[in-house]
């Protein structure tokens, strides 16, 4: 069935951010039409399970929480089409999209195409995610009580997380591939606090995860000080090696991005572009959380009402 080309609001990603937006904004009764290139729930979706989402004293299976917050949205008139959004183009009073399913326009614009993590890209990472391979120390660390945790990366986030798993792991073993730390001074002189937790090993890359039954049992990586392979037994992985946004399909779209990718909003998450709104992950200053990405939504959906009202003020 083919979809029609005009919409009140169009937006980008399925998301906790995107599908909030979308609960919102339906029951306005603004139309609202969602397309999605991915798995409809976003990251959220894909993790085993959150525990520190609100609402659930027993935690939530990732994909369930997705599930209820899709038929949510669709439940009050929200359209959600599997397809790529691949240009946009703002106007003084519409915003033209190029998509897979074809060309369409919305009044108002919201990309919320949210951010993957960097993978290092060795076997066993893809193969384990979400059981025993993981990116998010806050939404994961706590199922690692009294256990061995290998930590990969060099940088502000690899150092802060490694210490805030500290709070459940036995040990962690921390793996820089480089001869120093790219984390900042504060952060490294809070490492040496946990010294007695986590060894720090320089110079040494992530070259396999190996599991048994269905679950991770060491990280092989080089000594490249010493030219030779090294195991870790650990029962986890998390890999902190950055976020890339999902941000490409914006090249010369005139979106102000940061030196990373993420999308530059003004205080009501609008960006450069008239009409053309970004919250959640892909936003930059997002703090890449479920709950505050459900949040934006929120907000940015209220947003988006007041504009699009205001719009009819002055075409009227």
């Amino acid at each position: 069935m083919a979809i029609k080309k005009e919409h009140e609001v169009i937006i980008i990603g399925a998301g906790p951010t995107a599908l909030t937006a979308a609960i919102y904004t339906t029951r306005e009764d603004i139309e609202t039409l969602l397309f999605e290139r991915g798995a409809i729930g976003g990251l959220a979706a894909v993790t085993d399970h959150i525990d520190n989402y609100p609402g659930f004293a027993d935690g939530v299976d990732g994909l369930v929480l997705a599930d209820q917050m899709r038929k949510q949205a669709e439940r009050f008139g929200a359209v959600i089409e599997l397809g790529e959004v691949t240009k946009i183009d703002a106007g003084k009073s519409s915003v033209k999209l190029e998509t897979t399913s074809g060309d369409v326009t919305a009044k108002a614009l919201l990309i919320a195409t949210g951010s993957d993590y960097k993978k290092v890209g060795v076997p066993g990472e893809k193969e384990f995610f979400a059981r025993g391979v993981h990116y998010c120390a806050t939404c994961d660390g706590a199922f690692y009580r009294d256990k061995r945790l290998v930590v990969v990366g060099g940088g502000n986030s690899a150092v802060q997380e490694a210490v805030f798993l500290t709070r459940f792991a036995s040990h962690i073993d921390l793996l820089v591939r480089g001869d120093h730390f790219r984390a900042s001074d504060v952060l490294q002189e809070e490492l040496k606090k946990h010294a007695g937790k986590i060894t720090v090993h320089l110079n040494t890359t992530t070259d396999e995860i190996v599991g048994e039954d269905n679950k991770v049992v060491k990280v092989i990586g080089t000594d490249k000080l010493m030219g030779k392979k090294v195991d870790f037994p650990t029962d986890g992985v998390f890999v902190f090696v950055g976020l890339m946004p999902n941000t490409q399909f914006l090249k010369d779209s005139g979106i102000e991005l940061d030196e990373i990718g993420f999308i530059k909003t003004d205080d009501n998450l609008m960006t450069k572009l008239k009409g053309v709104f970004a919250a959640g992950d892909v936003r930059h200053g997002a703090t890449m959380q479920i709950a505050s990405a459900t949040g934006e939504g929120a907000t940015v959906a209220l947003r988006i009402r007041e504009y699009i009202e205001g719009h009819k003020v002055i075409n009227e």
